[in-house]
């Protein structure tokens, strides 16, 4: 696949969550399948972005998504 990233359905999109690894909370905004390698090799992942009560956004695996 050559695309950077590609967007995936996701239960819990537009609902309050919380990262697991961080503990913080928010509205889970997307869930990419997102190509996160530097180098020549391709290394997917499935990454929840996150929008904390400051505004900003942040990433997570989706495995830290819980529903807050």
């Amino acid at each position: 696949m050559s695309d950077r990233y590609e967007y995936l359905p996701h239960r819990l999109l537009r609902r309050r969550v919380r990262d697991i690894a961080s503990g913080v909370e928010g509205e889970l905004m997307a869930v990419v399948n997102e190509n996160v390698s530097g180098a020549g090799v391709e290394r997917w992942m499935e990454l929840a972005y996150i929008r904390a009560a400051s505004g900003r956004e942040f990433t997570t695996s989706v495995a830290n998504v819980e529903p807050a």
